[in-house]
């Protein structure tokens, strides 16, 4: 299998094509940390809010939903080869809204995985409602989890409880990380090289990659998009594997 993009000096490997045939390709257990931001399948002829403009949810056939069912055999599938792929020690992340991270959840639960946390990512600058019939979405929904119960995962806590994250989130200082996040969406400054609909903002990335691998270590993002996962990856001494 090769990478349209490789730099062994770095341990960067890019590849273009469906994630489910790729994962089967990579080898078994080569993963110490797998981050997924899996399609939310909500392109619904809907509209939403941006930069003040209601403009269309659409964002192209990969994005549609096919139907309960088959959504949640995507998820169940992209999943399980995650699994083959992930060393034993290993966790996986997976971001959501809840068009999507239910699914993934009774997915991970129905394979044997075992739960660490869920996160609630809350965005202080989330775009408003236009309807003014609901309340207005301002998070996501993060599940942490590893292949076994027994398995001995990474959790870096005194980084967690005592690093400096230059006010990324309300956390007073030498205080227990909470599961509730405050952190923005990107800033315009990530989005220099272009814009991507679900792009996560790097400081997410930092926290997760931070409290749950450590130097040297491969990080793998199976629909790594605008290459978030991996420009923090490689800032922190990690090695990276996207696919998109």
């Amino acid at each position: 299998m090769k990478p349209i993009f490789e730099d062994k000096e770095t341990g960067i490997r890019l590849y273009f094509g469906d994630a489910l045939e790729l994962l089967k390709k990579l080898p078994e257990e080569s993963a110490d940390l797998i981050f997924a931001d899996p399609p939310y399948n909500l392109s619904n002829d809907g509209f939403t809010c941006h930069a003040g403009k209601r403009v269309s949810v659409n964002k192209g056939e990969w994005d549609k939903s096919k139907g309960i069912e088959e959504d949640f055999l995507f998820h169940y599938k992209w999943i399980e080869a995650c699994k083959r792929v992930l060393k034993p020690n290993g966790t996986i992340w997976i971001s959501g809204t809840y068009h999507s991270i239910y699914a993934c959840g009774f997915a991970l639960q129905k394979q044997g995985w075992h739960i660490i946390n869920d996160i609630c990512w809350f965005k202080p600058n989330a775009s408003p409602n236009l309807s003014c019939r609901m309340f207005t979405a301002s998070h996501e929904t993060l599940i942490w989890a590893k292949k076994d119960k027994k398995a001995k995962h990474i959790f870096n806590y005194d980084l967690m409880r005592n690093g400096d994250w230059n006010g990324d989130f309300l956390k007073k200082p030498n205080k227990q990380m909470r599961s509730v996040w405050a952190i923005n969406t990107p800033k315009n400054e990530e989005k220099k090289h272009g814009k991507h609909p679900t792009q996560k903002p790097e400081s997410l990335l930092k926290r997760i990659i931070l409290a749950s691998s450590k130097e040297g270590d491969v990080v793998l993002d199976p629909f790594c998009g605008s290459g978030t996962t991996g420009v923090v990856a490689l800032r922190y001494g990690r090695k990276f594997i996207g696919i998109d």
